[in-house]
């Protein structure tokens, strides 16, 4: 009975290690990333970059600039259907959440389906024009989905 539980012990020690240890290698992974404004500044000027805002309708309604030469994307669209960003072509996202949150949702799930050209913006929108870069304002469209909206 001893041996049981000691046995029982070491398993979850060990599953709680393991589980710690992949936690890190993702978050390292996600890490590895994130681009600043100023290197984005410097790709913009080597290459032709993809770069897609996907903030919220209503986080764009509320500030309805975005970085020159960026296309605005629905967040909950990309996450339904990846294949609105190329897989195969280097591509930049951001957004304006607090801590990136809505950019590293994106992120992760394009990572889970092996999109291995697409960073993130570290800071958003409010980085980019920090640092003095420049915007425009959006003139796109904008579908607010009122069908969850209470009547």
């Amino acid at each position: 009975m001893t041996f049981a539980l000691v046995g029982s012990c070491l398993a979850l020690i060990c599953g709680a290690i393991a589980i710690g240890l992949w936690r890190a290698k993702c978050r390292h992974d996600l890490e590895r990333r994130f681009i600043t404004p100023p290197q984005l500044r410097a790709l913009m000027s080597q290459r032709n970059i993809l770069i897609f805002d996907v903030r919220l309708p209503l986080d764009l309604l509320g500030e309805s600039e975005i970085i020159t030469g960026a296309k605005w994307i629905d967040p909950a669209e990309i996450i339904k259907n990846p294949a609105l960003i190329p897989k195969d072509e280097d591509s930049v996202i951001y957004c304006t959440c607090p801590s990136d949150a809505t950019g590293i949702k994106v992120l992760r799930r394009a990572l889970a389906l092996h999109f291995s050209r697409m960073r993130l913006l570290r800071g958003g929108l409010d980085a980019w024009k920090a640092d003095g870069y420049e915007v425009v304002p959006y003139k796109g469209m904008i579908r607010l989905d009122t069908a969850k909206w209470p009547a």
